[in-house]
């Protein structure tokens, strides 16, 4: 029974499985929908996601001014981009570090790379908010 299982469904794991089981697919149909989302959406319909936290307290989060950075990257205009989120930057070497530690197998580094992502996150979206660090502030 079970060897007639395998193979009833083996046509489907070589068909239908098997191209979107590739995270390089997966991660490029993930990168045409955000383009799309932020080049053809966004641009005709004016309607962007609100960011609840700011809705509710009046406080920027770390994700403050992320849309309008990926619009502004979009455009190659990386300047306006830092000062709409300057996080991505900060993260983005640090993001890069983590996968390649994770992929050695470096588990203690890959940990420790996850914290320092985390705790520069946090105190990211704790300091933009006084004024002291109103430049960090999305404008």
């Amino acid at each position: 029974m079970d060897l007639l299982k395998r193979k009833s469904t083996s046509w489907y794991n070589r068909t239908v499985r098997a191209p979107w089981s590739s995270g390089l697919v997966r991660g490029s149909c993930l990168a045409v929908g955000g383009v799309l989302y932020l080049k053809v959406w966004l641009p005709a319909t004016r309607l962007a996601v609100p960011c609840v936290f700011h809705g509710v307290t009046g406080l920027y989060c770390p994700g403050c001014g992320l849309t309008r950075a990926l619009q502004a990257y979009l455009q190659l205009d990386a300047w306006q981009a830092f000062r709409f989120n300057l996080l991505v930057p900060l993260l983005l070497p640090l993001y890069a570090a983590y996968a390649l530690a994770v992929r050695a197998k470096r588990k203690r580094t890959g940990h420790a790379l996850m914290a320092v992502m985390l705790a520069t996150t946090i105190a990211f979206g704790v300091l933009r908010n006084f004024p002291s660090f109103a430049w960090l502030a999305p404008n």
